[in-house]
């Protein structure tokens, strides 16, 4: 609350420090204005403010006089004085009056009681060339001995700690002016601070920020004690909807009087909008479930998406570990970069260090021009990297290194980039054995795994089987254009007793059979993969082409072997004992290319 009835207002710049005298201390608020323009390099401006009036008083001209100092210009109106534009407040004041807050975004207030200060001011003697000259020297030591710097420093220090935090930050007074707004305030209402500081809040975002929380709409705040939180829907400036948790905290002064308020605010639309999917039954960011193990896990990826720090998930091949860490990428700040995958172990260990850090031209046969590696594609954003395991003890050393300072070299290049860049890696080996048998650095590993997420395998949450038959039934159908079908529960009670040694990718593969051999509009036992009904695997017909050798598949095996090499064709080939051709064609014929 700025009350500066009966009050004149001097100030200088460079810094910006603000004299103020209560309507009884005009004169020593500008002597001191004088006295500052006496010392040091600030830079002064010639200008006094004065509340209700055009002019200064004759009684104040003549005190000027008197006492040699030089004339103000016509004081315009004190309403116009931005407190915001400056660095420090010295209030020549007569006892304990308030006059300003204590918000962020006001300056800091040195009090000085004129006549504490000086007793003989307050024995009836006037303000005299003696008291001028006491007025100077204490001046003098804010502006010359230090303590200047040392405010300025105290209070840039505190705002920096408000402007590096992740929740927004408004302050208002009690007449709802608008005295700070931090960064990351501007980011969630997409409003900047010079559109709003100085501005009646409700001007600014009519409506829209307290709701029916306010205590301000009817000018008389009384009643406001303690802490209020609430939640609301806030329109950015862009019209996106956004879910707000507010806690607003009233700012008092020493006498209790109500200043103005601070509140926070953060915005949880991600999780709200995450939270809705797991209650329709659709799981988190693709990832489905609902047995508490999954729940548990959806927590921890809401957890890990706020944060920045490494992370390495474990768990079965087939567990969908990209799809952590996609989600991990898609509900975290970083969402606006790229997420950028990549298989460590599908890569040839010639080519790992040019994929990861890219290369120059001329770095080796075929580098025909300058190439970005997955790092820099990934500065902004996040780096996944898939089945991290794998990578050589070599590269192994590369890794550790940009993961400590940053910084990749592109293969054949000396050049340093800095690569801002969140990595989450994943596994499906044993990471602690593989450090026991000297296959893994132990330092990467802790590097890599501050935080270890932990993917349950299929057959720990089989309650869960139900909901993803359906949820890849519906996914299929929707590629296809198909109608959906409906599942016996004869089939589905197979499905639950399976093992699932392929997990949830080996899941989908079934379905994706089922799906092929069903003609009708029920999936029954007939139509699922033999090996989950426990019958032997029937050999399927020769498939053979003039001139070419036999080969002896079947659908099921093709599927097995797809399954088991994460839907690497060549892999599976290799795995069956043809030819990758011979694969391919048969493929085609069962349509399942």
């Amino acid at each position: 609350m700025l009350n500066f009835i009966g009050c004149s207002v001097i100030f200088m710049a460079m810094p910006n420090v603000l004299f103020v005298g209560d309507e009884r201390r005009e004169l020593p608020a500008f002597a001191a204005l004088c006295a500052a323009r006496s010392w040091g390099e600030r830079g002064v401006a010639d200008a006094a403010v004065k509340s209700g009036a055009e002019e200064w008083d004759d009684s104040f001209l003549e005190a000027l006089r008197k006492l040699d100092l030089p004339l103000p210009p016509p004081p315009p109106s004190l309403e116009r004085v931005n407190l915001l534009a400056f660095d420090l407040i010295i209030y020549f004041c007569s006892g304990d009056t308030p006059l300003f807050s204590g918000l962020p975004g006001i300056p800091p207030v040195l009090r000085w009681d004129m006549e504490l200060l000086f007793p003989e001011l307050a024995s009836g003697k006037g303000f005299d060339a003696e008291v001028l000259e006491k007025v100077r020297e204490m001046v003098k030591e804010v502006v010359s001995h230090g303590y200047l710097d040392a405010f300025l420093n105290a209070r840039g220090q505190a705002e920096s700690v408000l402007e590096h935090i992740d929740e927004g930050i408004i302050a208002h007074d009690v007449f709802r002016k608008i005295v700070y707004f931090n960064r990351a305030a501007e980011e969630i209402t997409g409003y900047s601070r010079e559109e709003v500081l100085g501005r009646d809040c409700h001007a600014v975002f009519p409506g829209k920020f307290c709701g029916q929380h306010c205590h301000f709409c009817d000018g008389s705040p009384g009643g406001f004690e303690g802490e209020v939180r609430y939640h609301l829907v806030f329109g950015t400036k862009a019209g996106e909807e956004k879910r707000l948790e507010v806690s607003v905290l009233p700012m008092r002064d020493e006498a209790r009087r109500l200043m103005g308020v601070v509140a926070s605010f953060r915005d949880y639309t991600r999780e709200h909008d995450a939270l809705e999917r797991w209650r329709a039954g659709e799981g988190l960011h693709g990832i489905v479930g609902r047995h508490p193990k999954m729940r548990e896990l959806f927590q921890t990826i809401q957890d890990l998406a706020s944060s920045d720090v490494p992370v390495l998930i474990q768990g079965e091949s087939g567990t969908g570990k990209e799809l952590v860490a996609s989600a991990i990428h898609a509900l975290g700040p970083r969402n606006k970069g790229l997420f950028v995958p990549v298989n460590c172990g599908a890569i040839p260990e010639p080519l790992l260090e040019s994929e990861l850090f890219g290369h120059v031209k001329g770095a080796f046969t075929g580098a025909l021009r300058d190439k970005k590696g997955r790092f820099e594609l990934a500065h902004g954003g996040t780096l996944f990297l898939d089945e991290v395991g794998d990578i050589p003890p070599a590269m192994q050393v590369k890794l550790l290194r940009v993961l400590q300072d940053g910084m990749i070299y592109r293969l054949g290049d000396e050049k340093p980039r800095k690569v801002d860049v969140r990595v989450v890696a994943a596994t499906n080996k044993d990471i602690e054995e593989e450090i026991r048998q000297g296959r893994f650095r132990e330092d990467l590993y802790y590097r890599l795994c501050v935080v270890p997420v932990v993917i349950p395998p299929l057959r720990e949450r089989k309650s869960d089987i139900p909901l993803l038959v359906y949820h890849f039934i519906a996914q299929e159908a929707r590629e296809a254009g198909k109608e959906e079908k409906a599942v016996s529960n004869a089939a589905l009670q197979a499905l639950i007793a399976y093992h699932w040694p392929g997990n949830v990718r080996e899941l989908r593969n079934a379905i994706q059979y089922a799906m092929l051999r069903c003609k009708s509009g029920l999936i029954d036992l007939q139509h699922l993969p033999s090996h989950i009904m426990g019958r032997p695997q029937r050999r399927g017909r020769k498939v053979s082409a003039p001139g070419r050798p036999k080969a002896r598949l079947s659908v099921a095996e093709v599927l097995k072997a797809l399954n088991e090499t994460g839907n690497h064709r060549s892999d599976a080939a290799r795995l069956l004992g043809v030819s990758r051709a011979t694969l391919y064609r048969f493929m085609k014929e069962h349509n399942l290319a």
